[in-house]
């Protein structure tokens, strides 16, 4: 079934929410990606993670100052900030954000109209959350062992009774939805770099099928997070401590040398176009048509074929928007900066695009900003949507040589001019989950 193509009804985006390392709000945002402004630096309020020489894509200015005097300033708001991480607080402060830059109130809204769906990523506690529980259950030899059978008795004793709730990847909605009265279809996704698209082209189908005339469609994610880091150490190769932090993330360029870590929150107001219309709100773009796709790589099933799952999502999107390759003004690419990820991702570019594939312009934002996992595709939609308002394609910073085995067009030095305003947003996990939605700029 084609719901683009089957209703009557259109999808807009008439809000975004940004909480980048690269830029905080859509001005400061933009503002950064377009003069060279790269988001990676040394932490300055993270600390404990693997990510080389504690550097990465840290939002700084999400900070203890600001959370409540500029992000949750509403009494409620605030108390709820005990039970939520960093990353369901970027999450929810997104949402927010976004719901006033569409020009939304919530007074005179119809709430069971208003919908979401959020991408998050698995949600770690940190060591510390777990460490009286998990002391209080070795036992007395030499070596100290832990003592499986105690935890039910003398490990939970020792937990925050609300521990749970600061790290449940549905909680952004369900907060999100309290915040702002939005009673409408609700759910969460969880799918590393794949939340943001994912997330995007549900809210799109409830919105299609009349379910809903708004829809707040986001996605929150870390790796820079004592965790999360070591994950992310042990399965990736990540760019090592060397030289000047800012010209780390290099996607496409022949010195790849892997993937920065970071942190992000990113939030659309995804809404039917003649509501939006009728209210006199800003239309920022206009999604066209989404697809997804997930494969297995049989000689390494935990790496995934993500060439072949971002074929399968391009197309799938294109044949959806019921457009040709040809018609793609740019490729908002994954662009991880490992070597062999990246290069199976432009692999995977060609077999969709076919010949067009080598001149279609392709910028890979992780270069500014590093991968914040769940939370970096709808930052990257976001940079693109913002980009055409100017006429523009946002740049990708650091590509200097651009590999000549990915055989792209890779638009580097300063953000290059552009007629055409529909492009190809794309994000794949290594596992090869991939999901690709089609947009059109205003």
């Amino acid at each position: 079934m084609n719901a683009f193509a089957e209703s009557d009804r259109r999808v807009v985006i008439t809000g975004m929410g940004i909480l980048s390392s690269a830029g905080i709000g859509c001005e400061e945002f933009w503002a950064n990606l377009s003069s060279g402004v790269s988001g990676i630096k040394p932490f300055e309020l993270l600390s404990g993670t693997a990510c080389p020489g504690d550097i990465g894509g840290e939002v700084s200015g999400f900070n203890k100052d600001t959370i409540k005097k500029q992000f949750f300033t509403e009494k409620e708001q605030r108390k709820s900030l005990k039970v939520m991480c960093r990353e369901i607080q970027l999450g929810a402060a997104s949402a927010l954000m976004a719901f006033e830059h569409a020009g939304l109130s919530r007074e005179g809204m119809d709430s069971q109209r208003i919908g979401i769906d959020f991408g998050a990523g698995l949600m770690c506690s940190p060591p510390d959350d777990l460490q009286a529980g998990c002391f209080n259950c070795l036992d007395d030899s030499p070596e100290h062992k832990f003592q499986y059978d105690r935890w039910g008795t003398d490990g939970l004793s020792k937990m925050d009774p609300l521990w749970l709730l600061r790290y449940l990847p549905n909680m952004p909605a369900c907060h999100i939805a309290i915040f702002l009265d939005a009673r409408g279809p609700s759910n969460s996704l969880t799918e590393d770099e794949a939340s943001g698209n994912l997330a995007i082209a549900e809210a799109c189908r409830i919105i299609l099928r009349g379910s809903a005339e708004v829809m707040l469609t986001g996605s929150t994610g870390t790796f820079v997070h004592p965790v999360r880091s070591m994950h992310a150490a042990l399965h990736d190769p990540l760019a090592p401590d060397e030289g000047d932090p800012a010209t780390r993330s290099r996607p496409f360029d022949s010195l790849r040398s892997g993937m920065v870590p970071a942190e992000g929150a990113c939030t659309l107001i995804l809404e039917e176009e003649e509501h939006a219309k009728a209210r006199g709100a800003t239309i920022y773009g206009r999604i066209l048509g989404t697809g997804a796709s997930c494969t297995q790589n049989k000689t390494s099933p935990r790496t995934g074929n993500i060439e072949d799952a971002t074929a399968n999502a391009i197309r799938m999107a294109l044949g959806k928007a019921g457009l040709q390759a040809d018609e793609i003004g740019h490729i908002n690419a994954n662009g991880r900066g490992t070597p062999t990820e990246d290069l199976a991702e432009a692999k995977g570019l060609h077999k969709a695009l076919g010949s067009y594939g080598a001149e279609v312009p392709v910028t890979a934002l992780k270069s500014f900003t590093g991968n914040s996992g769940a939370g970096c595709a709808t930052q990257e939609l976001s940079a693109s949507l913002l980009g055409l308002k100017d006429g523009v394609i946002p740049y990708t910073l650091n590509c200097e040589t651009p590999d000549p085995e990915c055989n792209l067009k890779i638009v580097t030095g300063e953000p290059q001019k552009t007629d055409n305003k529909i492009f190809v947003n794309v994000n794949t996990t290594r596992i090869g989950q991939s999901a690709a939605v089609v947009v059109q700029g205003v």
